[in-house]
């Protein structure tokens, strides 16, 4: 059974949670595992929409990101890009922390199908959510070069 490399997950974690968009949503990779990955944000002013409620896209990218990275920690490349969304959003929040629980239902040889599901810091169920995933080699992560290898050596 393949077995993530930790410093692999640390340079991804510290890459992905650096990145622009992450930054602009202050959203963080917590835990990426084969399988599975955690998201989280804390609820700030920049996240309420004109109702005083957090906007749905803050959601949707929640994930989209717990979702990519769940099938990403499950397969041999690095490439990866979202073709299709399907979200439910089933209850509103204002503030708090949200952590975004991602899982990979299936991962083919061009197409991966994930899930995520947002929870606030009761774990009260928010959002629920699945992603349909395509494989392309020709994509790279930003400093793909400079990684530590996914996978330790069996």
């Amino acid at each position: 059974m393949k077995q993530l490399n930790p410093d692999h997950v640390a340079a991804i974690k510290a890459q992905a949670n650096n990145c622009p968009y992450f930054n602009l949503l202050s959203m963080k990779i917590d835990t990426l595992e084969i399988g599975r990955s955690f998201m989280e944000v804390d609820v700030q002013d920049k996240h309420l929409q004109p109702y005083g409620i957090v906007h749905g896209g803050v959601y949707a990218s929640l994930i989209d990101a717990a979702a990519f990275w769940a099938a990403y920690a499950s397969i041999d490349t690095s490439g990866l890009t979202t073709v299709e969304m399907k979200l439910n959003f089933l209850a509103p929040a204002a503030s708090g922390r949200f952590i975004a629980k991602g899982k990979i239902i299936k991962a083919g040889k061009t197409i991966c199908l994930s899930e995520a599901t947002v929870f606030d810091h009761k774990e009260k169920i928010l959002a629920h959510g699945t992603s349909t995933l395509m494989i392309r080699h020709s994509l790279e992560l930003g400093k793909q070069a400079s990684l530590p290898p996914k996978y330790l050596a069996s």
